[in-house]
C-alpha cells in the first residue's frame, strides 16, 4: 500500500449549538437501534424457523447470513449517498423502507420467501454507514472517538432483538410482533424527518459517485482499518446472529435462555464501543486494536475447546464480547481522525461493508463444521488464527506509516 498523507483534522470554526449536536447524536443512535433490531429479527427465531420450516443446519446458516451480506454491501452505497444528500434524509428514508420487509416476514412461510425477506432486511444493517459522517460533522476531531462510540451504542438493537423478540412473540404472537417493530420504524423515520437537521459544517459533496469512491479507495487507511474491522466487527456480527443457535445446540440451553445470553453478549460488546473510542482519544486507537487482536486470538482459542458452559467459559465469552466492542469503537475513532471529511461517508461505507462481509461467512462455517464434526471447535479456532494474521499484518503496516504515530 502507498504512503498515507492525511493529518488529523479539526472542524471549521462554526457556531454549533451543543444542544443541537447532542440532539443529532441522540436521533442517529435511536435510528440505529430500531434498524438493527429489524436487521436481526430472524436470528433469535432461528431455531423456531428451523423446526417450523424443516431447515437443515446449513439452510438455517444461509438464512441467517443473507441479511448480513446485504447489510454489509449496502453500506458502501448508503455511505456515498450520505455524502451527497446528508444523514437526515437518508436516515428517514431507510427507516421507512426497512419497515416493508419487516411486514413481509408475516408472509415468509418457506425457505425461499424467508431468504428473500432476509435479503431486504439487510437495508437495516446498512444504515450504520449513514451515522458516522452525520455525527462526525457535529463534533470536533478531539471528541469524535468517544462520540462515534456513543453512536455505535445503537448496535444494542441487536441485543434488544435477541432479548425482546422471542418474548414479544410468546406474548403477542409472531405477526403482531412484526407489525409492532414495523410501526417503530415508521415512527422513527417520521421523527427524524421532522426534528433532524444537518450540521452547519456539512455540505453536499460535488462530483460523481465514482469519483468519491475512487478517492476513498486511494486512501490506504481505508484498507488498513478494513483489515481490522473484518475480524472485530465480523466476529461481533457472527456471534450476534449465530450465538443463540450455538448456545442451544452446543450447550443444550432453551431457545429463550440462549437468545437472552446471546443478547447479553451483544449488549456488552455494544457498551464497550464508547470505551474503545474513549481509550482511542486517550492512548491512541492503534494501541487499542493491536492489544485487542491478541486478546481475541487467545479467547477464541480458549472457548473453542470448552465442552460445557461453566463459569470460566461464560467469563471468556463475555470478555471476548467486551474486547470486540472496544476494537470496533477504536476503528471508527481512527476513521474520524484520519479520513478526509468530504469522503468520510464513502470510507465508512467501505470499511463497514468489509466488516459486515466478515460476519457473512462465519455463520455458514459454524453450521457446516458442526454438521460435519458435531463441534464448533474448528470454526472458533479459525477466528483465533485470523486475528493473529491481522495482528501481524497491521503491525507491519503501522510501522511503515508515520501518520499512525499521531493516533
Amino acid at each position: 500500500m502507498g504512503s498515507l498523507d492525511i493529518k488529523t483534522r479539526t472542524m471549521k470554526k462554526t457556531n454549533i449549538s451543543k444542544k443541537n449536536a447532542n440532539k443529532a447524536l441522540l436521533l442517529a443512535t435511536l435510528a440505529l437501534v430500531v434498524n438493527f433490531w429489524a436487521w436481526t429479527l430472524i436470528s433469535p427465531l432461528g431455531a423456531k424457523y428451523a423446526d417450523d420450516l424443516s431447515l437443515s443446519p446449513t439452510m438455517l446458516s444461509f438464512v441467517l447470513a443473507v441479511p448480513i451480506i446485504v447489510g454489509a454491501l449496502g453500506r458502501i452505497m448508503l455511505g456515498m449517498i450520505t455524502d451527497k444528500f446528508g444523514g437526515k434524509k437518508v436516515f428517514s428514508v431507510v427507516c421507512f423502507l426497512t419497515a416493508i420487509p419487516v411486514v413481509g416476514l408475516i408472509f415468509a412461510d418457506n425457505f425461499v420467501l424467508l431468504t428473500f425477506v432476509g435479503l431486504l432486511l439487510g437495508l437495516g444493517g446498512a444504515v450504520f454507514a449513514v451515522g458516522v459522517p452525520y455525527v462526525s460533522s457535529w463534533f470536533d476531531s478531539e471528541r469524535r472517538g468517544f462520540v462515534i462510540g456513543v453512536y455505535s451504542l445503537g448496535n444494542v438493537g441487536t441485543a434488544i432483538s435477541g432479548f425482546m423478540t422471542p418474548r414479544l412473540v410468546g406474548y403477542f404472537g409472531q405477526n403482531y410482533t412484526f407489525l409492532l417493530i414495523a410501526g417503530l420504524l415508521a415512527i422513527m423515520g417520521t421523527v427524524f424527518w421532522r426534528f433532524g437537521e444537518e450540521s452547519p459544517n456539512w455540505k453536499p459533496q460535488k462530483g460523481s459517485t465514482l469519483g468519491r469512491m475512487t478517492s476513498a479507495c486511494k486512501q490506504s487507511v481505508t484498507w488498513d482499518l478494513s483489515a481490522i474491522y473484518v475480524i472485530t466487527f465480523g466476529a461481533f456480527v457472527a456471534f450476534g446472529v449465530y450465538l443463540p443457535v450455538l448456545l442451544k445446540v452446543a450447550y443444550g440451553l432453551t431457545l429463550t435462555d440462549a437468545a437472552s445470553r446471546a443478547a447479553g453478549f451483544v449488549l456488552l460488546a455494544t457498551v464497550a464501543r464508547p470505551v474503545g473510542g474513549w481509550l482511542s482519544d486517550k492512548i491512541g486507537g492503534i494501541r487499542v486494536v493491536k492489544s485487542g487482536l491478541l486478546l481475541i486470538a487467545a479467547l477464541a482459542a480458549f472457548v473453542a475447546f470448552q465442552q460445557s458452559l461453566r463459569s470460566h467459559t461464560t467469563l471468556a465469552y463475555l470478555t471476548l464480547a467486551f474486547v470486540l466492542g472496544c476494537c470496533n469503537g477504536a476503528v471508527f475513532a481512527l476513521v474520524g481522525k484520519l479520513t478526509k471529511s468530504e469522503s468520510m461517508g464513502s470510507v465508512t461505507g467501505i470499511i463497514g461493508a468489509i466488516g459486515g462481509l466478515g460476519g457473512f461467512l462465519p455463520p455458514i462455517i459454524l453450521g457446516l463444521t458442526y454438521q460435519k464434526t458435531n463441534s464448533y471447535a474448528i470454526a472458533l479456532s479459525m477466528l483465533a488464527s485470523s486475528a493473529l494474521i491481522v495482528y501481524f499484518y497491521i503491525s507491519k503496516q503501522f510501522k511503515l506509516k508515520k501518520v499512525y504515530k499521531i493516533v
